[in-house]
């Protein structure tokens, strides 16, 4: 039998096949180190601010988990600062290992408290969000610095709580929701956005952060130079405070949905720094 002779276009096929399983197996190496140094992946646990769902972070969590790491996405109930951040704290103590908690807006206030005293948080990521310290409101940290359309957008409806209270709901206006909150996400993605809104209570902008995780935990925060809901300045100053390792993108408040694969750098930038 003559020698078998593999042609040009073969001969090519198989050189691009070696070298795409070398790189493969490449990208898989720290996972492998990981793993036999016995240091398992932190869970990414991502909580979402006012006026949003868990499911804004669907396009960042995706991501996320195409590169190996454990994403949960809990209910951040928008209530007052002290029972989110006791929700998001008792959640937290469910999760097995290592975790780097990301907030986006709102959200920032509550793992800003959640994880204090956690000793297993490894990195806090701000994602256009609040990082307070003591002492501090969201509606305080947002009137630092004029440009924040919020107040005009307000929509407030009062409800009788079960403690017989009278508390305001606040949502954003359905109207102006694409061009004060995610002037830069996709047409379709805002528009839902803005008729799914998860209510958030006037008295959860107005509660008062006590002592700041970031002072113990290390800290990422992305600054959204576009966002009309926290200033872009009252974010710089927030990030510096924090000594967070910052990022800043040409965003609108709703990073997370307009440029999830740039959120999702920074937050595997933080697990890997801290894993």
């Amino acid at each position: 039998m003559p020698p078998i002779t593999l042609h040009a276009p073969r001969r090519a096929y198989l050189a691009a096949l070696t070298v795409c399983c070398a790189l493969g197996a490449l990208a898989l190496l720290p996972a492998l180190a990981r793993a036999q140094a016995g240091a398992p992946s932190p869970t990414i646990v991502l909580v979402h601010g006012a006026w949003d769902k868990p499911a804004g972070w669907d396009g960042v969590a995706a991501r996320l988990r195409a590169a190996g790491y454990p994403v949960a996405t809990p209910d951040n109930p928008l209530r007052s600062l002290s029972g989110d951040a006791a929700a998001i704290a008792r959640f937290l103590h469910g999760v097995p290992g290592p975790i780097v908690l990301v907030g986006h807006s709102y959200g920032g206030m509550v793992i800003t408290n959640a994880a204090l005293n956690n000793p297993r948080v490894k990195a806090l990521v701000y994602i256009a969000a609040f990082a307070p310290d003591k002492g501090e409101t969201a509606l305080g940290l947002i009137a630092r610095s004029p440009g924040s359309l919020l107040p005009l957008a307000l929509v407030p409806a009062p409800f009788i709580g079960r403690d017989h209270r009278v508390g305001v709901n606040t949502t954003i206006n359905p109207l102006l929701f694409p061009t004060v909150f995610a002037q830069d996400a996709p047409s379709r993605a805002a528009r839902a956005m803005a008729v799914t809104q998860h209510p958030a209570t006037l008295a959860s902008g107005a509660g008062r952060s006590g002592i700041p995780a970031w002072r113990t935990i290390p800290s990422w925060y992305m600054v959204a130079r576009n966002d009309r809901i926290i200033p872009a300045a009252v974010e710089r100053f927030m990030a510096q405070r924090a000594h967070a390792t910052t990022v800043e993108i040409a965003s609108s408040h709703a990073a997370q949905v307009a440029h999830p694969a740039e959120v999702a750098d920074l937050v595997l930038a933080a697990a890997r720094a801290t894993s």
